[in-house]
């Protein structure tokens, strides 16, 4: 029972899908490298990586909660364990909460900069589901809220937010649009349907144009950040692999195919590794 209950709550928090923690934890790891100066205190990382873990769960879960209407109607989503009933709305709630409260214990030993900051990335992980409802484009919103810990691992180990941090974030929020409308492409038909908000609706048959735009701006964004970090050559190549696996996106997409739209939706891992590794790699060499 417990063991069945268990399996439950991973598929509910989607921990059996670590592509989303992913997309999640790079942009934070970028934060914390670049505000470390490429040597990070260790507890920093790891606080800010199992805290990266915990709240994408929990968000997960409130994202079920927010569309446990909706997800009924979408072949792809209805038999998700709350739509099904396999899990109560009460328990979807509590193991939400749950998860972000552990997640706040964490950063309790850093500044009170970090705690301050917890709150509004906690509002923006718990409202996020919910822009869909009325935001033309949610993706954006979800890049705030995906980006929120580079501000966060800054002000852990600075005290401070400086400009480099917002930058970074910003970057982040044109990246989040441009994978999650390859990944809204995939849901455009039950999104229309259901009268739901998505960027690929939104930018109607001007998406790819678009998705690729935001690649474009994502990487002119990371080249100003790595100015104002003072990155060298080696974190330059990074965002030169990236600029590559952008082109292979839209490879991918052109032609607006369901399983090629998911798949370059999957591929953004491999983009925000490529940055990660150039961050690394910079700091190294010096």
């Amino acid at each position: 029972m417990l063991t069945e209950r268990l399996s439950l709550y991973i598929q509910l928090t989607r921990l059996n899908r670590p592509i989303g923690i992913l997309l999640l934890l790079w942009p934070t790891l970028w934060g914390v490298w670049i505000a470390g100066a490429g040597h990070p205190a260790i507890h920093i990382v790891l606080i800010f990586t199992l805290g990266t873990v915990l709240m994408r769960s929990s968000g997960c879960a409130i994202n079920d909660y927010a569309d446990r209407h909706i997800d009924k109607h979408v072949k792809r989503t209805r038999e998700r364990p709350l739509t099904s009933g396999k899990v109560s709305e009460r328990e979807t709630v509590w193991l939400a909460a749950g998860l972000a409260f552990v997640s706040f214990l964490l950063i309790l030993p850093l500044n009170p900069l970090t705690w301050l900051l917890a709150f509004p990335a906690a509002f923006l992980a718990a409202s996020y589901p919910f822009t869909k409802r009325f935001f033309a484009i949610p993706q954006a919103y979800l890049g705030i809220a995906f980006g929120f810990g580079i501000p966060m691992a800054f002000a852990a180990q600075l005290g401070e937010v400086p400009a480099v941090a917002w930058v970074l974030l910003l970057a982040n929020v044109f990246w989040a649009v441009a994978y999650d409308t390859e990944y809204a492409m995939v849901d455009r038909d039950d999104d229309t349907h259901l009268g739901i908000h998505s960027s690929a609706l939104f930018f109607g048959k001007h998406d790819v144009f678009a998705v690729m735009m935001c690649y474009a701006l994502t990487l002119m964004l990371l080249a100003a950040a790595g100015w104002l970090a003072g990155l060298g050559m080696i974190y330059f190549i990074g965002l030169i692999v990236a600029e590559g696996i952008s082109l292979y996106h839209y490879i991918l997409i052109k032609n607006r195919s369901r399983e090629k739209c998911f798949a370059a939706f999957l591929h953004n891992n491999w983009f925000g590794a490529a940055v990660f590794a150039g961050v690394v790699g910079d700091y190294l060499v010096k």
